[in-house]
């Protein structure tokens, strides 16, 4: 609809459909399902795009050997650049462009993440904003919920759908397709890999070292359009490293696993979040958007080995016994100031007689402070394994760790072993709700002793490639986990007592 309207409009999440059935028809390599269901019933649509496999299933594309990329638009309703950049993107693909990528690589493609709120289309939504003049989406889902700020207590069936599809699929790479606005850049695309600081070394040293300059030199010379990590320019950044002069900051958004590239890092994948400049061009946010995503695909055919090799490293690597954060703070990532390319706009009106804001064709090379990365302000010793009881109180926990793909299991007679409870001290909770929960902190430690674990308690044992997550899900002072989302509110209300259990033994 973009292309037809001269993009005045965008696509709805109907004709999103008519397109994947009739470009799914053209080329035998796809085939189109669902992953899930919106809240209300719309079908989320997943084309796979796989050669040479008659069995399509996620269990025949997860064991296939092959490199797996998932691409994700409109989690925001409203920000519908990713949806029409990959509906280009298969029509390129069912016409013959970019046959090499599927020899060895499959591509899972969900334009439409976010369809409820894609077909709220209202004039006034995103004010400022330069284009679609027809209107486009909300920002939340049809429950009012921020979809990009659920993935940890996945309380919306669309959420809960893509935590599950990446156990189904385990897709190596991931990206996340949004439209940002805010400080006025010269970068037609800002991105981010995970900002979490227990995400494993290797995936963060394959974005930041090599894929990222990679795809952003890449852009640069082909097109002519200048990309950068995210950030907001803001005041001076206080005491300069070194003495230097006091400068602006370049401060990026949140380490939080709520946000779904740094989700997806805790579950050890390459995720990498997109935003397309909001005062660009609509034409020119598609055609960034497509670029960046044609050209990260482009660099993992040409370094699969080099993706599956971190993804390995992350999904083996020894956790148990080691330190890992529940709580961060923003750090400079550069010891020396960066030059940020600073841009400009001007106010436009368009048919309607609605003001927006117009990118003009402007660089003004900006000396800053980058804040693009996150460090540990509170450490935890990762256990052997997590005790849960056998409590019906508890079966919102036990859900939400089915649906994240946690591995578990149920202690079959009752035994005495040294665990470790955790003794609340103090609790706050958030004076207003956000997403619709008033967020708790608890404060406390941890205190060893012997109990008796009656029979069907479930035991979650932290050997597997599912730790990351499991670990800032179920400590008790983690920033983000389901202590911090309410989830264990009834429990803690009614006793002060923390109802999960921990071990630095194994539990056979």
């Amino acid at each position: 609809r973009a292309e037809r309207s001269d993009y005045l409009e965008t696509s709805r999440h109907a004709e999103v459909i008519e397109f994947l059935e009739t470009v799914v028809r053209m080329d035998d390599r796809m085939s189109l399902t669902t992953f899930g269901f919106t809240n209300e019933a719309r079908a989320i649509p997943l084309v796979t795009v796989a050669q040479r496999m008659a069995d399509r299933s996620p269990a025949a594309i997860r064991e296939s050997g092959k490199l797996v990329l998932y691409l994700q638009g409109n989690i925001h309703g409203g920000e519908v650049e990713g949806k029409e950049a990959l509906q280009i993107l298969l029509r390129e693909i069912a016409s013959g462009q970019h046959d090499s990528w599927f020899n060895d690589m499959i591509l899972l493609v969900a334009p439409v993440y976010n369809a409820d709120g894609n077909d709220a289309v209202g004039l006034n939504n995103r004010p400022g904003q330069n284009g679609p003049a027809g209107g486009m989406g909300q920002r939340p889902n049809a429950q009012g919920l921020d979809l990009n700020r659920d993935h940890m207590k996945l309380n919306s069936p669309e959420a809960r759908s893509v935590a599950r599809l990446v156990g189904d699929y385990a897709p190596h790479v991931t990206m996340d397709l949004h439209t940002t606005n805010g400080t006025n850049h010269a970068y037609f695309v800002t991105y981010s890999p995970p900002l979490h600081p227990n995400t494993d070394p290797a995936i963060i040293s394959l974005l930041r070292d090599r894929l990222l300059p990679d795809v952003t030199e890449t852009i640069r010379d082909k097109h002519g359009m200048n990309f950068y990590y995210y950030g907001n320019a803001g005041g001076g950044g206080g005491a300069a490293p070194g003495g230097q002069a006091n400068l602006p900051r370049w401060s990026t958004f949140d380490s939080r696993p709520r946000f779904n590239n740094n989700y997806l890092g805790l579950r050890n994948r390459i995720a990498i979040l997109s935003e397309a400049f909001a005062y660009a061009s609509f034409e020119d946010r598609i055609a960034a958007t497509l670029y960046f995503v044609q050209e990260t695909v482009d660099w993992a055919e040409a370094h699969a080995g080099e993706i599956r090799a971190a993804v390995e490293i992350a999904e083996t690597r020894p956790l148990v016994g080691t330190q890992l954060s529940v709580r961060n703070r923003i750090a400079l990532t550069h010891p020396e100031p960066v030059d940020i390319l600073m841009g400009a706009i001007e106010t436009r009106y368009n048919a309607a007689g609605r003001p927006y804001n117009n990118r003009l064709d402007v660089l003004t090379p900006t000396p800053m402070w980058e804040y693009g990365s996150f460090e540990s302000t509170e450490d935890e010793t990762v256990p052997a394994a997590y005790i849960i009881p056998p409590v019906q109180q508890l079966q919102p926990v036990l859900d939400r760790l089915e649906s994240h793909g946690v591995p578990m299991r149920t202690l079959d007679a009752s035994r005495t072993m040294v665990v470790e409870s955790f003794r609340i001290d103090s609790t706050s909770v958030a004076a207003q709700p956000f997403q619709g929960v008033n967020e708790r902190t608890l404060w406390g430690a941890w205190v060893e002793g012997e109990q008796e674990i009656p029979a069907r308690t479930i035991i979650i044992s932290m050997d597997g490639p599912h730790a990351r997550l499991t670990f800032y899900l179920l400590e008790p002072r983690a920033d983000d986990g389901f202590t911090d989302w309410a989830i264990l509110d009834r429990w803690i209300d009614g006793d002060g007592a923390f109802p999960i259990l921990r071990s630095h033994t194994p539990i056979l």
